[in-house]
């Protein structure tokens, strides 16, 4: 192949990425889009990085060196990151190589100024920016600056900064390679940066420009806060005009300086109202010409525009798809199911075929349009009540949305298919024994499909499981599963605003619901208890646990003194509960029946918190304490006016919540039981289909869809491209944060408490679960790194039911995600824990070890060193 180390910019599109990377690729692509103006100029390619780094041999030692360091060790980092720079700075251009830079420069130009700018491979993509992380140099003058700069662009791939970057996100540093922008240089009266779309809502009607004198080096740096500009429909819809102090300006020699702007233009705006709605056309045009939203670098010369960067940007949330143009209202399906972690392509897919409503993908989360429930005032109401009861911020959010009234059109008061939401003001009754039955129906199903499954292989498989995909639904639509739950959650509901209105006390349920009798889930976590106590005895058994490092370590278990004993201990707990997982909604995760070492450290903590016996004593004295709750409430409701019938009525509601709530976690076993057995089927498949060369790994199907899987298995035929595009997109969707409400215009609407009972520099959250305690804070990302002692307080993003095991162990929960009946809450209630939940950011808020007190009760938290 012959290498090719200089090419112009007109000769350069974006499909030219690995040649002269990402910025080269954009400024080319900009260059051939009709009215958009790009400085002139030529790119070094990365052939001619490559031909330099060859050159330098112990490079490549230093580069394995960096590829082993963590990437919080800055120390070690940044020594080995300017050994890099330093000897490639130091190698020598060859003179073929020099030759044909200093040749690209124009003849009648070549003391001209120009602008020497980094281009990365890993720069400016659509999943990463990159943004910021190599160098750019402005108004250098002479072939021998110029090549010297060229240099220090290529040295700038191993700023500490970039390294580190790298590092973080998983990007081979040898994979990346540098090309080098040279244009000529334009000396603007203003420069700036367009966001096509708000960079902090994420809406993509609105756009964002920011404007100041001279140089954008000015507003890059941070020099001057720049003039802002928001445009939408073509209007500037609102400006900020800074007190603008200083500029970047050329110097006639070479470089750059600062300079003072006399105080008559300070505060004079850098762009006219016209001149703003102009630039935004332009970033309109180039946005559709890349396909997404841009952060654009303009300049403003003579009058007229010219654009030196553009790049996409790589932090806003990705909008769900729709085939029409009506406004849509997003609801995060993930902050109520307590996993707001990214899904794979095939748990998204088989999500929404169990789904038993319509779900939209979208950065790999999954959402629920309510739009048209919001329409209708009488569904808006019950939808509004029912959010806010889960999730205020959801609640707020989506009346934020209402409060535009341009937004959501006012529809009549039905919408047809819809069932009416249930209120609280007269609770079902149901007959508790439907609980037993119910749970009889969901087993039967469960082991019907165990037996059916098994038979199956091919495109039969996927036929059987489209057909169980409907008897899944069936089982969870059935009327009777949906009385049994609401019976619970509206017993709760009711008890809580009476018992308030009556005696003024703030969610007496709590204490009512603790050790309520089939709640699989809280079972889940004192089962846990029960094993520790079969491997507390056994000194060898304790230690061998202590350094299990694999998944094979069952059966070295086996060969120990109580070995055998403990090992059928664990695997029977794994019989009963080895198909949940942390994110089990996603199939994809590994079960703890896959991954069996994910419970050895919560084993471990029980075995040195706990003595003989803690579960059903735990159990016990939750038990009598809401024995004693219930006398309590009773006999202080038969001393008020209408005291016998607010007691009855009491007392019939402590019995539906004593009854039901518990079964409130039942359906979400049985969805995961009917899961893992998919998922065991699905493997098998794909292995099939790895023994048969189709596949390389059998976990990629995890970065197909089903019916993509389906097709697959017919035609023994895969796009392995697509699967490694998912991948990618895979990793750039976990650096998102998902919005609890989205719109269709990318909004990410923030809903806020609205409270002014807490002291001040409190967190505020969601009271789910009463008490106050006091105790370290552990915070805890992945259950496998829990490292626990009594008197501990949880503070992690989301607990589903699989972190149920850890709070028998804790003595409090904070969570960033969370409502009153998700799963979480639910435990902590039934646990006795004080908890409180919907607390933002309290992960980055709230340190590792610091001491805190948590307000189950009153719905906050106090950092307290």
């Amino acid at each position: 192949m012959i290498e090719q180390y200089v090419v112009g910019l007109d000769e350069v599109d974006q499909t030219q990425l690995a040649l002269v990377g990402g910025k080269g690729a954009h400024l080319g692509g900009l260059s051939r889009i009709d009215g958009v103006r790009v400085p002139p100029g030529f790119c070094v390619t990365t052939d001619a990085f490559r031909r330099v780094m060859a050159q330098a041999p112990s490079i490549d030692d230093r580069l394995s060196e960096l590829s082993l360091l963590d990437p919080d060790d800055r120390e070690a980092i940044r020594t080995l990151s300017a050994q890099i720079r330093r000897a490639i700075e130091e190698t020598v251009i060859p003179d073929d190589l020099a030759a044909a830079i200093t040749h690209a420069l124009p003849q009648s130009g070549e003391q001209a100024a120009y602008a020497v700018r980094s281009s990365a491979t890993a720069e400016d993509l659509p999943t990463a920016s990159f943004a910021g992380q190599q160098d750019t140099y402005l108004n250098v003058m002479g072939p021998a600056a110029i090549l010297r700069h060229v240099s220090r662009c290529w040295a700038s791939l191993f700023t500490e900064r970039a390294v580190t970057y790298r590092q973080r996100n998983g990007v081979d540093h040898r994979t990346v390679l540098m090309a080098v922008v040279v244009q000529r240089m334009v000396f603007p009266y203003a420069a700036g940066v367009l966001f096509t779309a708000d960079p902090v809502t994420g809406n993509r009607k609105v756009a964002t420009v920011d404007a100041g004198f001279g140089l954008g080096e000015a507003l890059v740096s941070g020099l001057v806060n720049p003039d802002v500009f928001k445009v939408r429909n073509g209007e500037v819809i609102s400006k900020a005009i800074a007190a603008k102090q200083r500029a970047v300006h050329a110097l006639p020699a070479g470089g750059t300086q600062e300079v003072a702007i006399d105080s008559r233009r300070q505060e004079q705006p850098a762009l006219t109202d016209a001149q703003v709605v102009r630039l935004v056309q332009l970033g309109r045009r180039i946005e559709a010409h890349f396909g997404s939203p841009q952060d654009i670098e303009w300049c403003l010369v003579d009058g007229d525009f010219q654009i030196v960067q553009s790049r996409p940007i790589t932090t806003l949330f990705p909008i769900p798809r729709a085939d029409d143009q009506e406004n849509h209202v997003y609801v995060s399906v993930g902050h109520q199911q307590m996993m707001t972690d990214p899904m794979k392509p095939l748990g998204v897919s088989m999500r929404q075929l169990t789904a038993m409503v319509t779900m939209h993908e979208a950065g790999g989360r999954l959402f629920v349009d309510v739009a048209r429930r919001l329409a209708s005032p009488a569904s808006r109401a019950g939808l509004l009540d029912l959010m806010g009861r889960g999730d205020p911020l959801i609640r707020d959010a989506l009346e934020t949305v209402i409060d535009r009234d341009d937004f959501v059109p006012s529809l009549p008061d039905t919408v047809p298919g819809r069932p009416p939401v249930i209120g609280t003001s007269t609770p079902t009754e149901a007959d508790p024994a439907i609980v037993a039955e119910l749970i009889e129906r969901s087993r039967t199903s469960v082991a019907a499909l165990e037996r059916d499954i098994r038979t199956k292989t091919g495109p039969a498989l996927f036929d059987f499981l489209l057909d169980a995909f409907e008897e899944h639904k069936r089982v969870l639509g059935d009327p009777l599963n949906m009385q049994a739950i609401m019976a619970g959650m509206e017993a709760t509901w009711w008890l809580n605003d009476r018992l308030q209105q009556w005696l003024g006390e703030k969610n007496a349920a709590d204490t009512l619901t603790l050790s309520a009798p089939d709640n699989v889930t809280s079972e889940m976590g004192l089962a846990l208890l029960d094993v520790a106590d079969v491997i507390r005895p056994l000194p060898e058994v304790v230690a061998f646990l202590q350094g299990v490092e694999d998944e094979g370590f069952l059966d070295e278990l086996g060969k120990l003194a109580g070995g055998a004993e403990a090992r059928d201990a664990i695997e029977a707990y794994l019989d009963l509960y080895g198909m949940r997982c942390v994110g089990e909604i996603d199939i994809t995760r590994p079960r703890w029946s896959e991954r069996p070492s994910t419970l050895v450290p919560v084993i471990l903590d029980n075995v040195r918190n706990f003595g003989p016996g803690a579960a059903a004593r735990r159990f016990e004295q939750g038990r009598q304490k809401a024995l004693a709750k219930e006398q309590d409430v009773v006999s202080r409701l038969r001393a008020l006016p209408d005291g016998d019938q607010k007691a009855d009525e009491a007392k019939r509601m402590i019995d539906q919540v004593r009854s039901f709530i518990g079964y409130r976690e039942y359906p979400k076993y049985g969805i995961v039981s009917r899961t893992f057995l998919y998922k065991q089927a699905l493997l098998e498949e794909a292995e099939r289909l790895v023994q048969a060369g189709v596949l390389a790994e059998k976990e990629d199907v995890f970065h197909l869809t089903f019916q993509e899987f389906h097709d697959v298995a017919r035609s023994h035929q895969v796009d392995d491209g697509l699967i490694q595009r998912r991948m990618e997109a895979f990793r750039s969707y976990q650096a998102l944060t998902p919005p609890r409400v989205l719109t269709s215009d990318g909004e990410a609407v923030t809903g806020v408490y609205r409270r002014d009972d807490v002291p001040p520099g409190a967190l505020i959250g969601l009271p789910v679960s009463a008490g106050t305690i006091e105790g370290r804070a552990r915070v805890i990302l992945d259950m496998a790194d829990a490292d626990l002692e009594a008197g501990d307080i949880l503070v992690t993003t989301f607990t589903d039911p699989s972190w149920s095991p850890l709070f028998v162990g804790i003595a409090g929960l904070v969570t960033e995600v969370g409502g009153l009946m998700t799963h979480g809450a639910v435990i902590a209630r039934e646990y006795g824990l004080p908890a409180v939940v919907g607390v933002e950011q309290a992960t980055r808020l709230i340190q590792d070890g610091q001491r805190i007190r948590v307000h189950g009760t009153g719905g906050y938290v106090e950092v307290l060193d």
